[in-house]
């Protein structure tokens, strides 16, 4: 990139790291703000969407809706309209929540569609920007300078060569295993080890098709139908649902890590045994027995489930982490995608705002970076503790504890509350309400002023409970916590 010639915020040379779901929401959401130079450096040598079902839950459909790509993702997804959690022996409901006026409340509606229509439509939403460029098979290989102009360089795979760029501000979503975030911490904290978090988890995706389930009537009336299925057991379960316009039904499992214990912690993926497969679930009810025994031999993948400790930041400089390179989280929510997405579109808000006299001072761009974090940082935290102990609920073993559980399931929701917490009405409404962007319009200016250093998370509660029925991050996500205890 050239030296910054920035008359204005929106003139400011925006690079994105990684070109999934956070780093081309990002870019998105830069670009339908007016930003007119937006780079997306992604180490991958092309965008082969793959990978299995995912939820939109209405809080990123709205931002979504306003990137415009909405339309595209809804015509081949999956409108829900009910949850059915089952114990896993024996196929018997535990809890069956309606939620037909989803949309009606929140105004958007909660979908459920193959992860590629997802990262397709924002993928051509993206190549629609004449402001975005995309640079592929390039990996970042350090950043030598964090402020006020970020230095970095790359390695271009291809040529086999290295190259060193300037940018006014760095945002980089490259995921889990995010060489931005290791560098970015031995910076400003002087950490050396990566922050990552064995969950002890690990994960089958699985996708049947219709003709694969069609000789079994059971199974073909899950795929028609509008419900998402759980079918929990001791320390383990199943969540499926119907995705691409009802041709593919969804299937991800969440069980005990055990081939990937003593492996490399770089190892995130493994190609798994069907019989292993099959010994995990063993105990399990025989339509998911039948299920199951659909999975062609060899083409059975394992994932291993994996977070990080909270970071004390995520930004340094002119430089913030994105998505799952800050709050990876367990499934068990629903949220994973629909954060990262959302952090695009507060960072992109809060940037705009940047006063334009400003703009080439290192310390301006800095505050305003804090400013998304202190929006998103409770919030999202409170999120990824909330999956986690969501899923310890739903794996409870015999005893107490899972008679309360259950006798709780059936109430169906009517009180309000559901302890699989990706179904509860009060999670739902304090997670689907949340227009973020709409926040970081109305907070922006009170916490620019005094976005100095990083607050901790009780800080950061203590100072924004805010009026009697006001709905700032701080309340709502106080509220969270106290659901979740």
């Amino acid at each position: 990139m050239p030296h910054s010639t920035a008359a204005d915020v929106y003139d400011l040379r925006i690079v994105v790291i990684g070109a999934g779901m956070g780093g081309l929401g990002t870019a998105l959401a830069f670009a339908k703000k007016g930003f007119k130079n937006i780079s997306v450096y992604e180490t991958a040598s092309n965008l082969g969407f793959v990978g299995a079902g995912i939820q939109m839950p209405p809080n990123v459909m709205r931002v979504l809706d306003r990137l415009g790509v909405a339309a595209e993702i809804e015509a081949e997804a999956t409108d829900v309209q009910a949850t059915s959690i089952r114990q896993g022996s024996t196929n018997e409901e535990l809890a069956h929540v309606s939620m037909p006026d989803i949309r009606e409340k929140y105004g958007h509606p909660h979908l459920t569609g193959h992860r590629s229509n997802l990262a397709g439509s924002l993928y051509n939403g993206c190549l629609k920007e004449s402001a975005i460029t995309f640079h592929f098979s390039t990996s970042l290989v350090n950043i030598t300078s964090f402020s006020p102009k970020p230095t970095l360089v790359f390695q271009n795979r291809t040529k086999d060569e290295e190259f060193t760029i300037e940018c006014d501000i760095l945002l980089s979503a490259d995921g889990i295993k995010s060489p931005t975030r290791s560098l970015l911490l031995k910076s400003s904290h002087g950490l050396t080890q990566t922050e990552e978090e064995d969950t002890g988890q690990a994960a089958y995706r699985i996708m049947l098709t219709r003709e694969q389930l069609s000789p079994f009537p059971g199974l073909i009336s899950l795929l028609d139908s509008n419900t998402v299925v759980r079918w929990v057991g001791e320390r383990r379960h199943i969540i499926a649902y119907p995705v691409s316009n009802h041709n593919i039904y969804n299937i991800s499992t969440a069980h005990p890590d055990t081939n990937f214990a003593s492996a490399t912690s770089a190892t995130y993926t493994t190609r798994g045994s069907k019989s292993q497969m099959l010994s995990v679930f063993e105990t399990f009810c025989p339509l998911v027995q039948d299920m199951l025994n659909l999975v062609p031999d060899g083409e059975v993948c394992e994932w291993k489930l994996r977070i990080h400790r909270p970071l004390p930041t995520w930004v340094h400089g002119s430089v913030a982490l994105v998505g799952d390179a800050c709050h990876a989280t367990l499934p068990h929510l629903s949220q994973g995608a629909a954060m990262a997405i959302e952090d695009g579109a507060v960072l992109a808000e809060v940037v705009s705002r940047i006063p334009n006299d400003r703009i080439n001072d290192g310390e301006t761009v800095g505050k305003a970076l804090k400013v998304y974090e202190l929006l998103r940082k409770p919030h999202c935290t409170a999120l990824v503790d909330l999956a986690t102990h969501s899923g310890r609920v739903l794996h409870l073993g015999e005893g107490k504890a899972k008679e309360e559980r259950d006798k709780a399931f059936k109430d169906n929701g009517k009180s309000g509350s559901v302890p699989d917490k990706w179904a509860s009405p009060d999670v739902q409404k304090m997670i689907y309400a949340n227009d973020c962007v709409k926040e970081a319009r109305e907070r922006f200016d009170e916490l620019f002023a005094g976005s100095v250093g990083v607050m901790s998370n009780k800080e950061y509660y203590r100072g924004q409970k805010g009026a009697k029925g006001t709905d700032h991050a701080g309340t709502r996500t106080q509220n969270l916590y106290q659901l979740e205890i």
